[in-house]
């Protein structure tokens, strides 16, 4: 085993492992990265202790005093997560004989229902973009994309000119671990795609040769950060008052196709989830939708 690693070293060799051999997205390594850098603080903090000479007293240590900074459940248990993941790989690399934290519990989290737009506020911001403007139709052509396929967020920002089929009517996506997946899309999105296709892309464009579908007004890949920003603004524009996220629309259409009597199978397999009990969720929502359908409509409601 190797004795003279910095816990810089340490982590490098762990970012390393997972950008290189791993593979996982930007996104996985960044969160990973959050987390390991707020242990790497902590670590310092303690006499430049090592990282790998870590008790399950220093981790419980760093999780308590983390806690009172008023952190989730959530964050909490995706921060032991990490720091988990991180043992793992030393004692993969021969840095460690075996993890001291494999078998510390992770705290219990609340599930927590999305916010979900009803179908006419739906339809409001929707119908916000003002389409005889070129961004006003590439905004109606994400909204329509969203809504009717239930896309991540980066999913759709990654989404290039082959992955879209108007003629066969779906859109081929790349989401978590690399998994593709072939997603149909209703009439109304593949209007607006191919309205946004031949009248404002190329305009947006002006001449560049960019590989994405949806560009920004400079022509470049549109951000996660650029669709937040829109959504927050035609969600101010249709008098839309809930916390809206850019996973909203997401959220709406698994709760949608769900109450339309949707099974819970294939919706998972249109989001893209690798476990069913994550689709789950969205029964929890439904459930409220059917009761009350229940007590309008019941002679004894």
């Amino acid at each position: 085993m190797e004795k003279f690693l910095s816990n810089q070293n340490l982590l490098d060799r762990f970012y390393n492992y997972i950008l290189v051999e791993q593979r996982l997205s930007q996104n996985t390594i960044e969160s990973y990265s959050r987390d390991l850098v707020k242990y790497l603080r902590f670590a310092e903090s303690c006499e430049a202790k090592s990282l790998k000479d870590f008790t399950r007293l220093d981790l419980l240590s760093f999780l308590v005093k983390e806690q009172k900074k008023g952190i989730s459940s959530r964050s909490l248990a995706r921060m032991l997560s990490s720091i988990k993941t991180f043992y793992n790989f030393l004692v993969s690399d021969g840095i460690l004989i075996n993890n001291p934290f494999s078998d510390i519990e992770s705290p219990r989290i609340e599930k927590k229902l999305p916010e979900v737009l009803t179908r006419d506020e739906v339809d409001a911001l929707i119908n916000t973009p003002e389409t005889n403007k070129h961004a006003g139709i590439r905004d109606r052509a994400i909204f329509e994309v969203l809504y009717a396929s239930g896309l991540r967020v980066s999913e759709l920002v990654s989404l290039r000119i082959e992955n879209i089929n108007i003629d066969a009517g779906f859109v081929t996506v790349t989401g978590k671990g690399s998994k593709q997946r072939v997603v149909p899309l209703g009439e109304e999105a593949l209007f607006w795609l191919k309205k946004y296709m031949e009248t404002s892309r190329n305009i947006l464009v002006s001449g560049g040769m960019s590989p994405f579908f949806f560009v920004n007004r400079s022509g470049n890949r549109l951000s996660r950060q650029g669709f937040w920003k829109i959504i927050k603004k035609y969600c101010l524009q249709a008098g839309i008052a809930k916390k809206v996220s850019p996973h909203t629309l997401r959220h709406s259409f698994a709760t949608h196709i769900l109450e339309g009597g949707a099974d819970l199978r294939s919706v998972q397999i249109m989001l893209g989830h690798s476990d069913i009990a994550t689709t789950q969720i969205y029964t929890h929502i439904t459930k409220g939708f059917l009761k009350k359908t229940h007590k309008r409509y019941h002679p004894r409601g």
